[in-house]
């Protein structure tokens, strides 16, 4: 009989901690969802609909925030010496998988923080030109993801639509920022397509927003008739001075991102950034469910948006022509 009582105490003791353990398992679970972690190189507050759009393409897949995945968010606030030590934070947090957005420095400070971390890149201009892959369809490392450059014709491209623009074109200033690896890329490929153009190309540099009224001095000076922006953080960041400055300098642009023109640069040819970040929630998918990256071959964009801003050009006095407005995919008045 005393066994028997013994035996129903241990019995209940048992059915207790069972009862305990779906709240065990369950804050195991809560522990355990993959931790994303997201290093962008402009200030959360620029890129809010970008942000949107990977988590809308996250949930499209069937992800919901804090119950399927976790985010941690690190930004340099445009300023790119941060981001090495944000993408090591990243690296000690133990995340699942990295996504580097905006460009060059983010990608290649996670890829200098981590070789075991899947890592997907967004917005980049030229991966395999930078380092950041081996090639394309097969990138061979712990890095994949997106690219806004279909490859060098892009350069042409931007120089001839304003030579379009503007017939009489024969030097361009092209802003560079030697702190990013793109730009040299982006540089060579402009520089041969200006030569082959008939075009002169000077370059002037910016590292920090208060160099930024020098490099407008130094391409008046040399009278380059427009100024291509090279694909850069710190210019997105500060892209609203930037279009004061080339208006107050009467220097025409031409850049990679909409939101340059948005606000109130001249003209841009440009893939779709909210696209490309969407698209970023794929592989993220993708490596979660067991893919490496080095198999996931990076994506190049297959269509190209022009945007012309219409009050900037009449601010400088230019009669854009018709021909070009009508192929315009979008102009804003």
């Amino acid at each position: 009989m005393h066994f028997d009582r013994l035996k129903r105490r241990e019995f209940i003791t048992a059915l207790g901690g069972a009862a305990a353990w779906p709240v065990a398992v369950s804050a195991q679970q809560v522990q355990k969802l993959p931790v994303i972690g997201i290093l962008v190189a402009s200030p959360l507050a620029m890129i809010k609909a970008r942000a949107e759009a990977f988590r809308r393409g996250l949930r499209d897949l069937g992800y919901i925030e804090q119950r399927d995945v976790i985010f941690e968010w690190r930004s340099a606030e445009g300023q790119l010496d941060r981001l090495p030590a944000l993408a090591r934070e990243l690296v000690r947090l133990k995340v699942d998988v990295i996504v580097a957005a905006g460009g060059e420095p983010p990608a290649l400070a996670s890829k200098h923080a981590t070789q075991s971390i899947p890592i997907v890149v967004v917005n980049v201009g030229d991966p395999v030109g930078t380092g950041l892959v081996s090639s394309l369809r097969r990138p061979g490392g712990n890095i994949t993801g997106l690219s806004t450059v279909a490859g060098p014709e892009i350069y042409g491209k931007k120089l001839a639509l304003l030579k379009e623009a503007l017939p009489s074109l024969s030097r361009v200033a092209f802003l560079s920022n030697p702190d990013n690896s793109f730009s040299v890329v982006a540089e060579n490929g402009t520089r041969e397509a200006a030569g082959v153009l008939g075009m002169t190309l000077h370059t002037v540099e910016a590292t920090k927003p208060d160099q930024f009224e020098r490099a407008f001095a130094e391409a008046a000076s040399v009278r380059a008739g427009a100024m291509l922006v090279v694909q850069d953080a710190l210019f997105f960041t500060h892209r609203d001075r930037l279009a004061d400055l080339a208006v107050r300098n009467r220097l025409p642009t031409m850049h990679g991102n909409l939101e340059h023109v948005e606000a109130g640069g001249f003209m841009a040819y440009t893939s779709n950034r909210l696209d490309l970040f969407r698209r970023a929630a794929a592989y993220v998918d993708r490596i979660l469910k067991g893919a490496s990256p080095a198999d996931l071959p990076v994506e190049q964009p297959t269509k190209f948006d022009l945007v012309i801003n219409l009050t900037t050009a009449k601010a400088l006095s230019l009669d854009v022509p018709s021909t070009l407005l009508a192929r315009a995919d979008e102009v804003i008045e």
